[in-house]
């Protein structure tokens, strides 16, 4: 199965990593290889990449793609282990890493993969294809738990209704598919407020896609990880898409510029507190011919830090 996606911030992202030719660069979310063989065209023989994704339909894609590239690695886990990653192939530090933290096209647009609410299909949205389900979670969860979970990744002030709706309807027969799930959130939120703000599953769908798949859990830990990961001069550019990443990733990012915490009033510095990471330009989002040409873009951030010392 050919695993598409249209990448997101294409251009910027990769000028953000100032690549070496030489150099080693990771892409902790290959889908289907866009951004990799950018990174890998401008790349030596003497250059490597690594490629990483959690998603076997995307890994099947990215190993016919790189058939033959000697320089390029393939890695099915998830980015989260980075560490161990690059551990285990004998890398001790990179010059580069991206992370697109999107759900690629192509997850979106296969209705088997049940993350959309547009097409009917099993509700699933694990990307990586194993563990727990979309399904699982709104069949087996308390009330109490899936309000938590709606409300706090998908900051939808309908959580309560929307919840209780969910369970009185599992009562009756277990929710199985993606319709049926967005037609019982539909119903649980009032007609007025349906009228607002696109379609009224978005935010629940995205509450469940990240609760399935852990997507917040431990992203913070991660990215001080893919920082850790950097040779000094090396850069992390990241993507996002809502809010709760991108807040996650710009408290990161400014927990390593911090450098000395001292009062003003003192003449000296006796905290010895020194900044280890700079940023080496303001966050983008896409240009309005991008959002044109690809909707999905609207949200995107890209921010990027370098590693000084």
């Amino acid at each position: 199965m050919d695993f598409k996606h249209i990448p997101v911030l294409f251009e910027e992202s990769i000028a953000a990593l100032n690549i070496k030719a030489d150099g080693i660069y990771v892409d902790c979310t290959a889908g289907g290889g866009g951004h990799s063989s950018a990174v890998a065209d401008r790349l030596s023989a003497n250059g490597r990449l690594i490629a990483i994704d959690r998603d076997p339909q995307a890994i099947q894609t990215l190993t016919g793609r790189f058939e033959g590239r000697e320089n390029i690695t393939i890695v099915n886990d998830n980015f989260f282990n980075i560490k161990g990653i690059t551990e285990s192939l004998g890398i001790s530090g990179v010059d580069g890493i991206l992370a697109d933290l999107g759900v690629s096209s192509h997850q979106l647009d296969d209705a088997s993969r049940g993350f959309s609410f547009h097409s009917d299909a099993p509700l699933d949205m694990r990307m990586s294809m194993q563990g727990m389900s979309a399904a699982d979670a709104v069949n087996s969860l308390s009330q109490q738990e899936l309000q938590k979970i709606i409300y706090k990744f998908g900051e939808e002030k309908f959580a309560p209704r929307i919840a209780s709706a969910i369970v009185r309807q599992r009562q009756i027969k277990p929710i199985e598919t993606t319709l049926e799930l967005a037609d019982i959130i539909k119903s649980a939120i009032p007609a007025a407020a349906r009228r607002e703000g696109g379609h009224p599953a978005r935010r629940t769908f995205q509450a469940l896609r990240i609760y399935v798949n852990g997507e917040l859990d431990g992203l913070s830990q991660a990215l001080l990880d893919m920082f850790e990961s950097l040779n000094v001069g090396g850069r992390l550019a990241v993507i996002t898409f809502h809010s709760l990443e991108d807040r996650a990733v710009k408290q990161t990012f400014a927990s390593l510029c911090e450098g000395c915490t001292c009062p003003p009033e003192f003449p000296v510095c006796v905290c010895g507190k020194e900044s280890r990471g700079a940023l080496p330009q303001k966050a983008l989002a896409p240009t309005d011919e991008e959002i044109e040409e690809n909707p999905r873009s609207r949200s995107a951030r890209l921010r990027v830090i370098e590693r000084k010392r």
